[in-house]
Formats: C-alpha cells, sequence, structure tokens
C-alpha cells in the first residue's frame, strides 16, 4: 500500500499543474506550451542539488543506467515519436485514464502490445543496443571530486534558469512550478533506503503486465524486469487513483474520445485518433524499453543523477518528440485546414 501511495502523491502532483492532458503535452510538441519542458528542467535542476545533498550525507545510492548508445538514442527517438503521437507518457496516461480519457486506455493497449513485442524480440535485440559504455555520470568525466560539485551545481543552475527563462517568455501560471518541487522532493525521498531506497518509474510496468496476461512469464525478458516492474505497477495504480478520485472531487470527471488540441489539429474523428493513440502507445513504450527507461525513470530520475544514458536519452526523445510534433500536427493541421477552404469554396 506504500507504492500506491507515492504513485498517488505523483499523480496528484502531475494533475494539480495539467501536466498528465494530452493537450498540455501535445502543447509542448508544438510550441504552444513550455509547462512540460520548464516541469522536467526544473525537476532536474533542483534534484541534482538534493541529490548530491544525500550522497554527500551517505544517504542514497547512485541508480545510474548503462550508456548502451545504440539502445539509448535509437530507443530514444523511437520514444519521442510515440509522446508525440500518443500524447502522454507511460506515467501520465494512467493518470488520464483515471480521469475518463478514452485516448489513454487505447494508448495503454498499445502501449502493452509494444511491450509484448519488444519481450518477445529481447534475445536478438540485446546484442543491437552497444556499443555499453556502463553506468557512466558526469562525475566519471572528472578525476577531482572537488571539481565536479561545482561542475553539478553549475548544471543544476543552469537547468533551472532555463525554466525560469522559458517562463518569462510565456509568462503562464506558476502551477509548474509547485509541480517541479513536488517531483523533485518526491524523487529525492523515494531514493532514501528508509522509504524505497530506488528513484521513480513507470515504464517497466508495461512489459510485466504484458507478459503476466500473456502466459510469458517464463521469457528471457521477466527476469529482468519483475521486480522493477511489479514495484512500478503499484506506483501506476497510485497514479490511477489519483485522477480518478480529484477528477471526481473536482466533478471534471468524464469521459472522452478525443482531446481538444487533437481536434484543432487532426479532427473529431475517435476512430483516427484511437488509431494514432494505439501506435504511439506502442511505439512509447518500445522505444522505452529498448532504451531502458522513460520520462520519469530516465529523464527525470536519470537527469538527477546525471547519468550520460539519461542526459542523451533526453535529447533524442525532445528532438524525435519536437519534429514529429511539427510534421504530424502542425504541417498536417494547416493542410486539413486547407482542404476545408478549399472544400467549401468549391
Amino acid at each position: 500500500m506504500e507504492i500506491v501511495l507515492w504513485g498517488f502523491v505523483f499523480g496528484a502532483i502531475l494533475q494539480f499543474a495539467r501536466l498528465n492532458c494530452f493537450d498540455t503535452i501535445v502543447g509542448m510538441a508544438v510550441l504552444r506550451d513550455f509547462s512540460i519542458a520548464k516541469t522536467i528542467a526544473f525537476t532536474i535542476g533542483l534534484g541534482i542539488l538534493l541529490f548530491q545533498v544525500e550522497i554527500q550525507l551517505g544517504w542514497a545510492d547512485f541508480h545510474v543506467k548503462p550508456l548502451l548508445v545504440a539502445g539509448v538514442v535509437v530507443g530514444g527517438l523511437i520514444f519521442g515519436v510515440g509522446m508525440s503521437l500518443l500524447g502522454y507518457c507511460p506515467g501520465t496516461v494512467a493518470i488520464s485514464l483515471g480521469q475518463g480519457r478514452l485516448d489513454a486506455l487505447v494508448g495503454i493497449v498499445g502501449a502493452l502490445c509494444g511491450s509484448l513485442v519488444f519481450a518477445d524480440l529481447y534475445p536478438r535485440i540485446v546484442p543491437l543496443l552497444g556499443p555499453d559504455f556502463g553506468a557512466l555520470s558526469v562525475r566519471d568525466l572528472f578525476s577531482s571530486h572537488a571539481l565536479f560539485e561545482v561542475v553539478s551545481v553549475m548544471l543544476a543552475m543552469l537547468f533551472m534558469g532555463i525554466a525560469l527563462f522559458l517562463q518569462r517568455l510565456e509568462r503562464r501560471d506558476w502551477r509548474w512550478l509547485y509541480a517541479a518541487v513536488g517531483l523533485a522532493l518526491l524523487n529525492a525521498m523515494l531514493a532514501l533506503p528508509m522509504f524505497e531506497g530506488r528513484p521513480m518509474g513507470a515504464s517497466s510496468a508495461f512489459p510485466l503486465a504484458a507478459m503476466a496476461l500473456s502466459g510469458m512469464q517464463g521469457s528471457a525478458y521477466w527476469d529482468k524486469v519483475f521486480s522493477t516492474g511489479s514495484w512500478e505497477l503499484w506506483f501506476l495504480a497510485g497514479a490511477f487513483l489519483a485522477g480518478l478520485v480529484f477528477a471526481v472531487l473536482r466533478g471534471s470527471f468524464r469521459l472522452v474520445s478525443v482531446p481538444d488540441l487533437w481536434i484543432r489539429y487532426r479532427g473529431s474523428e475517435p476512430g483516427q485518433r484511437f488509431f494514432w493513440a494505439f501506435i504511439g502507445g506502442f511505439l512509447l513504450l518500445f522505444g522505452a524499453r529498448t532504451a531502458g527507461g522513460c520520462t520519469s525513470g530516465h529523464i527525470i530520475s536519470g537527469g538527477m543523477e546525471l547519468a550520460l544514458s539519461s542526459l542523451i536519452f533526453a535529447v533524442a526523445v525532445f528532438a524525435a518528440f519536437l519534429a514529429t510534433g511539427h510534421y504530424f500536427y502542425r504541417v498536417r493541421g494547416r493542410q486539413q485546414t486547407g482542404n476545408t477552404v478549399l472544400n467549401t469554396n468549391g
């Protein structure tokens, strides 16, 4: 039950700032809303400081993901495309399902299918993920510990400065900042052995659930994700409950098939939205498992530890995410508008 509570807190933080919503996430992909970028940047910046304090005091250990170059880069690109098409992350999709978003449900089905395909192909994919440079972080680039401490503080200030600069550009409300502080504190607490002794994450829950449902418990990938996936499955259950509880309390729970921003760019046809939600969910989880993590478990948690694999993954994700957003929504949206005008005039 404690893990469910942590997941509930995670979900409460994200839904408070609407960071789980399709319109907010895809709003970033089409450069209309920088809430996601601001939150992630500030969370990483503050998290770097908190985590370094914990390490210095001997309260926490590093959980740096290995730098498997092809896996991190290719997985990040696939993940970024999937996130843009789906409009949710592995963690936020559970929250949005709790709020009644039917496209999130379809995305989860796609994610389970993508996870299952990856699990089946895992023995053949593993040799392609390297070269493996091991669990490298920025601290491994410096022989002087004091110099690393200085650099880590500078990087923390840089990340938080980027977030504040973006806020100055768009001048939205400050809910994203409260959420960023909450996420950094939550992740710092989870890293403490007195609580969980591990960073937060979400994507391992999907292959575990997919393999359990399909009877693949004896597969080569089952043992690899069982421990982490079990924890994350309960964590996502808490996130789902947060979405449901707060939606009911606010009186905002309703079944929605097509998000508003999707209608703006792609139309109101539920079939089309469900199709791309499934494709997006499939790519999202296939990419996450190829890279070994997702937005929460790789970019945020790994970013707080200054893991090189996580920083490279973040660059690959946002490159593909923004490129897909530009082509799939903005360009296609303009084409659709133009065709509508021509058909009307005709």
